[in-house]
């Protein structure tokens, strides 16, 4: 499956989230991944949407889903002005099992994160 990028962009409120995390979840079975990678998703949309700046009702969010051959990639980027915290080591060991690879910085008033997970073909 080899589709275009989706593009959600949602107010950083923590009661959006769930669009976010409903997205990568459909996305995640169309692809085939087996229920346990699709909650892996779930919970690393979760995670690092909170890690920039979601929770923030004057923030908005911006999230890019591609998917191709058994593989998702998910960017995040929100336009907060003040510095982000890094995630707790709780927060980072969450991230580091449920995805491939992940990314995170802060930049001149934006914060961003990317994340690939694949799974495995049928």
């Amino acid at each position: 499956m080899n589709a275009e990028a989706i593009t959600l962009e949602i107010p950083g409120a923590a009661e959006f989230l769930r669009l976010a995390r409903l997205t990568v979840a459909d996305l995640g079975a169309r692809a085939g991944f087996s229920y346990e990678d699709v909650d892996d998703l779930r919970i690393a949309v979760d995670e690092l949407c909170y890690a920039i700046g979601a929770g923030d009702e004057s923030v908005r969010l911006e999230l890019v889903y591609r998917l191709s051959d058994h593989r998702l990639e998910v960017e995040g980027a929100c336009n907060r002005t003040s510095a982000t915290d890094p995630p707790s080591e709780l927060a980072n060991a969450i991230i580091h099992a449920v995805v491939d690879e992940f990314e995170l910085s802060s930049v001149a008033g934006s914060s961003r994160f990317r994340f690939v997970k694949s799974g495995a073909a049928p």
